[in-house]
């Protein structure tokens, strides 16, 4: 039998899909007050949400009479037609948050009109008392309470944590907000204590404040602001530099017109962005907005409202993934974004030993996605050492300390370490690492530019392959040409190599070709342009991994110097190819705390 279910249980049922815990009922209220024009929301909890919500505002307030509509689901004042739908705005505008929250708690709203004599208030238990709202006391806008979240259905209360979990769950639904209204002041209090008090945070000062205290002093102190518009979109906000990449993805906000989304699109572009100068099982940190025209995202696609549909999720990407992409490789090695600080830091230090603040520099040369060549694979390519030697030049070796960021090089520690002076103080670079970093990009350039030069062998050297390889491999002799790979078929399972990249020890011919083949493997699993661009470029960063300056090799101080200069010149010097960082800062300071000086 077809039965039409009673409306406390289709509020119920509604309950399931947008309410899950205490932080749910604060996102929802919260939004719900933002939407009325609120500059300033408090929030009180107790029990981490489970014994009360509840949400004051300042915003417009309610109408008496409209105060039982908004318990009626679907009821929203945000939409009244499909074109609203289409272009929403608006927080909260499915009208299913009240009337699902009332149906698993006990709640009261009450809510007062700007310029009305007094407020008005009307509550419930699972269903409203009654449908007029009857005088109380209340200033200009609405403070709605939410006792026993789901005192009704036990079941439900058997599947949330412990307060202390419910608690940051909810502090955590709130910080997220924060962090997208930066107009709007935010506190917090549980338990009668308070954990939040965030002023309206007017001016760039104010917002970094407003990110540090959320996101962490660390955060802040280590990312670069971006604001970049292009193709009808806007991106700004912060991304956290490839040193501060996390073990897990605990940092990552990106809003896309004022509302916090979780999608597959944005997160794939942006770690694409990371992928030359971050570890493979690391996280970028990022703090960003995303503005578009509103028809161009479809924000009604769940029930939460944290997924979004983009209309046209190529350009998004594109815009995503080149606007980050450009900034980081624009970001050239500068003292206060590497320091290192052994003991914090006195409370004033003396004008002469303050540390000059660098800017951030313009973006550098940026290759946009489709136009990079494709690079062929070659797993296991060992190059020498001795094949790839640090250019010596005059102006090298002549630099001053107070000339270039990396200053002047002094020794070489371990023969793994080099010792440099600049201005702030200190600076320890790994040459290996530093040297990866500048021949991977090298080589990049000279295959946008043409094609990396061929260095032919003496005596050719022939590999046996299957002859299925072997035909794949020759279908592609004109594109590996460019990497400076030549070869010829010798019969039906063999191919001669005549020439190879100069980086390339001829003993590693065999691992090369083999390596082409597993490329060619690879290259039909995977369907996406840009993961195939990705594992054709990592054959590059283990080439320059294997070529560059080993341990234990001794150099020369001009030797030195010449890798700190191309470090300064090169895009994402700042880490090496598998995204460990290339040098750090010791500032004068620290060192003078090391050894009590001035005390």
């Amino acid at each position: 039998m077809i039965r039409i279910l009673p409306d406390q249980l289709v509020n119920q049922i509604a309950a399931g899909e947008v309410i899950e815990r205490p932080a749910a009922v604060v996102k929802e209220l919260v939004e719900n007050s933002l939407d009325a024009g609120a500059r300033r929301i408090e929030v009180d909890l107790e029990r981490g949400g489970l014994g009360l919500v509840r949400v004051r505002d300042d915003g417009a307030g309610i109408e008496p009479a409209q105060m039982a509509l908004a318990f009626e689901r679907h009821a929203t004042s945000k939409i009244k037609s499909l074109d609203d739908l289409e272009r929403v705005a608006s927080l909260g505008f499915r009208g299913e948050a009240l009337p699902s929250i009332l149906s698993v708690s006990r709640l009261r709203m009450t809510s007062r009109r700007s310029g009305a004599g007094h407020a008005w208030t009307l509550g419930g238990e699972g269903v409203l008392f009654a449908r007029q709202p009857v005088p109380a006391a209340h200033p200009p806008g609405t403070s709605i309470e939410v006792r026993d979240l789901f005192f009704n259905t036990p079941a439900r209360r058997k599947f949330l944590k412990s307060e202390a979990t419910e608690f940051r769950h909810a502090q955590n639904a709130l910080d997220r907000i924060a962090l997208s209204r930066f107009d709007v002041g935010f506190a917090l209090r549980h338990n009668q204590r308070r954990v939040r008090d965030l002023a309206p945070a007017d001016g760039a000062p104010a917002r970094r404040a407003r990110v540090a205290s959320i996101c962490g002093e660390d955060f802040i102190a280590q990312a670069v602001e971006i604001d970049e518009s292009r193709m009808g979109m806007r991106l700004h906000g912060w991304v956290g530099l490839p040193s501060f990449a996390r073990s897990q993805a605990d940092l990552q906000f990106f809003y896309v017109n004022g509302r916090l989304v979780r999608d597959r699109l944005p997160g794939f572009a942006l770690r694409r962005a990371f992928a030359d100068v971050m570890h493979s099982a690391h996280h970028p940190a990022y703090v960003l907005y995303l503005e578009l025209d509103p028809a161009g995202v479809d924000v009604n696609v769940h029930p939460q409202k944290t997924e979004v549909r983009f209309r046209d999720g190529g350009r998004v990407h594109d815009m995503l993934f080149g606007a980050v992409h450009q900034l980081l490789r624009g970001v050239r090695p500068q003292p206060e974004q590497h320091r290192v600080m052994l003991i914090p830091p006195p409370a004033s230090a003396s004008p002469e030993r303050a540390s000059p603040a660098y800017p951030r520099q313009a973006s550098g040369l940026a290759t946009d996605l489709r136009a990079i060549p494709a690079v062929a694979e070659a797993a296991a390519v060992y190059a020498r050492t001795e094949t790839a030697p640090l250019a010596v030049t005059d102006k090298a070796a002549n630099a001053a300390p107070d000339e270039a960021p990396l200053g002047h090089a002094l020794a070489q520690l371990h023969g793994v370490y080099i010792l440099a002076q600049n201005r702030q103080g200190l600076v320890v670079v790994d040459a290996h690492a530093a040297h990866e970093r500048v021949l991977y990009e090298r080589m990049k350039h000279q295959l946008d530019g043409g094609g990396i030069p061929a260095q032919g062998l003496l005596m050719p050297q022939s590999v046996t392959l299957h002859e299925d390889e072997a035909d794949a491999l020759e279908a592609r002799k004109a594109e590996l040409y460019r990497y400076g790979i030549d070869f010829d078929r010798a019969g039906p399972g063999s191919v001669r190599v005549r020439a190879v990249p100069p980086l390339l020890d001829p003993a590693q011919v065999e691992a090369l070709i083999r390596g082409l083949v597993r490329d060619d493997e690879r290259r039909e699993a995977v369907s996406h342009f840009g993961e195939a661009i990705e594992a054709q470029y990592r054959v590059l960063a283990d080439v320059a991994c294997k070529a560059a300056i080993k341990a234990n090799r001794r150099l020369t101080l001009p030797e030195m110097d010449a890798l700190l200069r191309d470090m300064e010149r090169t895009e994402l010097a700042g880490q090496c190819n598998h995204g460990r960082p290339t040098w750090v800062q010791l500032g004068i300071d620290a060192l003078d705390r090391l050894f009590l000086r001035g005390r």
